[in-house]
């Protein structure tokens, strides 16, 4: 049975022979979109994919696959840029960057990919709870990425390996429709055009950002080079959100978008006229690299009062020496500094969880610098602070010089030497600054120092999770009080970015991982030592001391240290023996959406499992997404985090042996948080108490197994898929413009 009436077929395949230059154009059929998604694009999306297949969009598909990695932390040389949409526009032109068929033109039966599928369905996984080490689920595998000329012997190999790899063959209806389709060609179906008024939204923004002056133009380069990784979609328009990218371009609104393709938004687009355009987002939404950002009317008018309403005088136009284009304390410091600042905090999640997720998908090397779990507050753009002072910074800004990504190893340790030197002088500099103003009582250091989120934006408390080497920001206070905290302000949060962001390249060279990893130690302590100031001051050694044990002194200079110390008081009278806890709980109701409501679980049974620390926890997984089936015919989900705990997070390396399973926690939150689940649970309501008090005992690998066999869904198991369809509608249904389809790359094998 054909999947299209022959007519439509016939149509599809004249489309897909006349447009071999319009691959940014096209999508998979809506029938076959539905599958690939829910099947395929959950191990296939961004650059994580096996052998680089990306499958998130039809172009993907034509590409193909490569046997070079993109995430390769040993490399010496930078990579080939492989960025669909970008560095290549025609399957020839991929064909010369090394990437070969997954179809075939000649005979589609014959596609790699069908046959792939077909492995699969003549050798079904083994009728196992653990499958064995013949499949290799790490995410450093040497990865068997077969060529049309090799599947024959790869087959014989590995009859196990049939796609999905290591889960559950597809349902007949699924396996006949993709094989239905590849074996016609699988041909593509044109993008829809946007409706009228998403087309004046377009024009209306594109006008916005390419207003004549040269304010207009340091502006908008500000902005792009901030929002140039948000999916942006027109919140004042009804229906489903349609997502863009702010780019740049050779041609001007109103013609075909001409992206100018460069490593980093801060390189130079070249010596022509270039425009700044919205282009439509040509992948589905996978919610490892999803950052929603929304334009609207208010949005707008935010954006006018701060940078057009404002009395300030632009000279002239930064150009992008390198130099220049890495530092934006130099690069933009016409623009107002309250301003940059304000626009950053207006959506503080976003513009944390660019560094979290960040155009790479995966966890950058930077992720194991920070705490498993931690809190983000901001300090208020109106009051009196040195990492707001337009002077100030100006003075500083040699001392904050960021990597510019482009020395090799030799070099970055060298570079190091003098990022440390510089960072030494800033924070000196900062905490003479501090100690004046917490002087005089102009800046007393006590809660009035914190953005209140002007009343009542919720980006003014933020919570990290790190799972390994991906993570997760929400907003709001999530969870027992953590180990450390981070009071951020402007000259930190846009280092950060830049650092993180803007600069980071995940096709660069071990030394520019390098450097990035270690520089960003010096962001992370710099952070905790401004929070640490509102602390007593006879705890705040104390404190560093218990972040920092088993770390170098050298390392603690750096917080509270003599490279970076306040003898000012805090200005806060605490009233018990436990600051931090005390801070937080007296911070939250003056935070709006620091509560966080949205988190909350419902079901009490789990409020124990919030309280508690302990090697029992050490067992468990990082993200594990529990299914309860309601008596009433209802589901509820949760989301049960695994907050691993360390001596300290200072070192590249060895960070096994700096654990402490017994100072392991979990965070349990009503919904979803994580893009990388490891495993789902699924019971009934009846369950639920005995499913917690089998978490609290956990005692041994064994114990764990026998949570699983009575509770889990393991990656072999028949229900597999359909829990899997189950709970990506849920999070449809809870966040629609939130959520993406979840990554199942780490689910574990246990």
């Amino acid at each position: 049975m054909l999947i299209f009436p022959e007519k439509t077929c016939r149509w599809l395949l004249f489309w897909w022979l006349l447009t071999p230059l319009m691959y940014a154009h096209a999508d998979y059929p809506p029938e076959v979109k539905a599958a690939v998604e829910q099947r395929c694009m959950v191990c296939h999306g961004c650059y994580d994919a096996p052998c680089q297949l990306k499958l998130d969009a039809w172009e993907g598909l034509q590409r193909g696959a490569s046997k070079d990695k993109v995430y390769d932390g040993t490399r010496l040389l930078n990579a080939n840029l492989t960025r669909l949409f970008e560095d290549a526009q025609t399957t020839e032109e991929w064909r010369a960057k090394g990437f070969y068929p997954v179809l075939d033109e000649q005979d589609p039966q014959r596609a790699t990919i069908l046959r792939m599928l077909e492995l699969k369905r003549d050798h079904p996984l083994p009728d196992v709870a653990i499958l064995p080490d013949s499949f290799d689920f790490r995410l450093d595998r040497d990865q068997q990425c077969s060529k049309p000329e090799e599947f024959d012997s790869f087959a014989r190999d590995y009859p196990l390996w049939g796609m999905p790899y290591g889960f559950p063959g597809l349902e007949d209806a699924e396996h006949a429709l993709l094989a239905e389709w590849l074996a016609q060609g699988a041909p593509g179906v044109p993008w829809a055009a946007p409706g009228a008024a998403e087309q004046a939204e377009i024009n209306r923004w594109e006008t916005f950002f390419n207003r004549p002056g040269i304010k207009q133009k340091l502006v908008s380069r500000y902005i792009y080079e901030h929002l140039f990784i948000g999916d942006l979609y027109f919140a004042d328009l009804a229906g489903p959100a349609r997502y863009y990218t702010l780019v740049r371009s050779r041609t001007p609104p109103g013609q075909p978008v001409d992206i100018i393709a460069t490593r980093r938004p801060y390189d130079s687009p070249g010596s022509g006229e270039f425009y700044y355009r919205l282009q439509a987002l040509r992948t589905s939404v996978l919610d490892k690299r999803h950052m929603p950002y929304a334009l609207s009317d208010a949005r707008m008018a935010r954006w006018n009062e701060l940078f057009f309403q404002q009395d300030y005088q632009v000279s002239r136009l930064p150009g992008y020496r390198v130099e220049v284009a890495t530092n934006p304390f130099v690069a933009f410091r016409e623009l107002p500094v309250q301003s940059r600042y304000q626009f950053m905090l207006d959506e503080a999640q976003f513009t944390i969880m660019a560094y979290i997720k960040g155009p790479v998908c995966r966890g950058q090397v930077a992720l194991n610098v920070i705490d498993d779990h931690f809190w983000v507050i901001f300090t208020d753009p109106n009051v009196l602070d040195p990492d707001q002072n337009a002077e100030f910074l100006a003075s500083q800004s040699a001392h904050m010089r960021l990597p510019g990504g482009s020395t090799n190893l030799l070099g970055s340790l060298v570079q190091w030497r003098d990022y440390a030197k510089g960072q030494r002088k800033f924070l000196k500099a900062k905490s003479a600054e501090l100690a004046k103003l917490a002087s005089t009582d102009v800046t007393p250091l006590d809660f009035e120092l914190i953005w209140d989120g002007d009343g009542s934006n919720p980006n003014a408390a933020l919570t990290v999770f790190r799972h390994n080497d991906s993570a997760s920001v929400v907003q709001g206070l999530v969870g027992q009080t953590p180990k450390t905290a981070w009071l951020i302000g402007y000259s930190l949060l846009e280092r950060i970015h830049y650092l993180l962001v803007a600069g980071f390249d995940v096709y660069g060279n071990v030394a520019h991982q390098l450097e990035t990893r270690l520089y960003m130690d010096f962001l992370r302590m710099e952070g905790e030592y401004n929070f640490l100031v509102f602390m007593p001051d006879d705890q705040r050694v104390q404190l560093r001391d218990f972040w920092y044990r088993e770390a170098s002194p050298d390392v603690k200079e750096y917080v509270l240290g003599r490279k970076a110390y306040i003898h000012a008081p805090t200005g806060i009278d605490y009233r018990s023996d436990y600051p931090m806890a005390e801070f937080f709980q007296r911070l939250t109701p003056r935070l709006p959406g620091a509560a966080a409501p949205r988190y909350q679980p419902a079901d009490p049974q789990f409020a124990r499992l919030q309280t508690l620390s302990g090697k029992p926890f050490s067992y468990m997984p990082e993200v594990a997404f529990v299914q309860v089936l309601e008596e009433g015919g209802g589901e509820s989900v949760y989301t049960i985090i695994h907050n691993s705990a360390y001596l300290n997070n200072t070192q590249l390396f060895r960070e096994e042996q700096r654990r402490i399973p017994v100072e392991d926690y979990l965070t349990v939150v009503r919904g979803f948080i994580g893009s990388y689940p490891n495993i789902f649970f699924q019971l009934r309501a009846q369950q639920l108490g005995e499913f917690v008090a089998a978490i609290e005992t956990l005692g041994s690998e064994q114990d764990y197994a026998g949570l699983l066999q009575r509770y889990g869904v393991r990656r072999t198991d028949p229900r597999f898929w359909q829990l899997s369809d189950s709970l990506h509608q849920q999070y449809r249904d809870i966040a629609p413009v939130e959520a993406g389809l979840f990554d199942l790359n780490r689910y574990e094998n246990r």
